[in-house]
């Protein structure tokens, strides 16, 4: 016994050796800090945080949640505050959340929650019925959801009775599939014809599907979460809404910048110097690329990275510089360009939207 308790005890100093190590980085890399509130960029545009939050509940399915928040919202309002080098507040209420256009989301996304609860029951129905009401749209913006739905469906039906549970009849299994297939395939015939042809071909190796060139088109347990996704996408942005929760990608990359501007703070207290810039930060933050929404753009001549009021310009020989950049090289109008024998005027230069 008095072994038994030995090893026990040898086992919990090495847990307790491994947290007292865990606290102690811990305190190093993440320090206790005051946070600066000082400066609040927000604090002018209220209306604007709870349209953020209202939206966030609606798109996490949180109805009630929404609806209780925004009559407290739109009962109680807000009242901004002028921040210190920030335009003044809006005096309008633009950017405010109407009940009438939250009922109208609300909808919406309730249907977006009830075609995602049927995908979740393998029930690919709703979500083609879905795509196919809004297929010019989907064309429109080069989407392939319509299509990877009848794929999925075309594969769920090949699986047959023992995969997907359906019954075990005409409409199942290879029969089934090939029915869906003459039906729906044509359809999709002129943008994804080579697809088509492969999961026909496909048929052909049904007795020794794991060993053939097609095992990869048959393996389904990834299709759904992946088709999940896609519906989402798609559905919010024919909603003019990106994917995810604009609160949450903001809360997010917040989170990961707040290290190293708290330490930007730190040494700016130290040194007694001011951030001057509003408009860009005076330290590079490394987000993930999913969090990057524009292009980035460095003229070659000032080595300065574009803005709203510095856009980039394209000259007529291609190349493009900023619009200083270009104002400086001009003379009289006219300009040559610095990477090549080409010369144009003012006029003829083209602003690049990026």
């Amino acid at each position: 016994m008095k072994q038994g308790f030995d090893k026990v005890t040898d086992d919990l100093k090495k847990v307790y050796k491994g947290q007292a190590a865990y606290g102690k980085a811990l305190d190093k890399h993440f320090p206790v800090r005051a946070l600066p509130t000082e400066y609040d960029a927000l604090a002018s545009h209220p209306s604007l945080i709870n349209k953020a939050i209202a939206m966030h509940f609606l798109r996490e399915g949180q109805f009630s949640v929404a609806t209780t928040f925004l009559d407290e919202a739109l009962h109680s309002p807000p009242h901004p505050s002028p921040t210190p080098g920030t335009p003044n507040p809006a005096t309008d209420d633009s950017g405010n959340l109407s009940s009438e256009q939250s009922q109208a989301l609300q909808e919406k996304f309730s249907d977006m929650y009830r075609i995602l609860r049927e995908l979740g029951q393998r029930n690919l129905h709703p979500a083609i019925e879905w795509a196919r009401l809004n297929s010019t749209e989907l064309e429109n913006r080069g989407s392939n959801l319509e299509f990877e739905l009848s794929k999925l469906q075309y594969l769920w039906l090949f699986q047959g009775p023992s995969v997907n549970g359906l019954p075990d009849d005409y409409n199942n299994g290879l029969s089934g599939a090939l029915t869906y297939a003459k039906t729906n395939f044509p359809r999709h015939q002129q943008r994804f014809s080579k697809d088509c042809q492969q999961l026909i071909t496909a048929i052909l190796y049904r007795s020794n599907l794991h060993n053939s060139p097609y095992q990869r088109l048959f393996n389904t347990d990834d299709a759904w979460a992946e088709v999940a996704q896609s519906f989402t996408r798609e559905f919010c942005s024919l909603l003019g809404l990106s994917p995810s929760s604009p609160l949450y990608i903001a809360c997010t990359a917040g989170a990961i910048a707040l290290p190293t501007l708290l330490k930007l703070a730190s040494i700016v207290k130290v040194k007694r110097t001011e951030w001057t810039t509003q408009n860009e930060l005076p330290v590079e933050i490394a987000l993930p690329r999913s969090m990057i929404f524009h292009a980035i753009f460095v003229c070659p001549v000032s080595k300065e990275q574009t803005t709203e009021t510095n856009p980039p310009m394209m000259m007529p020989c291609g190349h493009v510089v900023a619009k200083e950049s270009l104002q400086r090289l001009s003379k009289g109008g006219r300009f040559k360009c610095p990477y090549c024998p080409s010369e144009s005027l003012m006029r003829e230069a083209r602003e690049v939207v990026l």
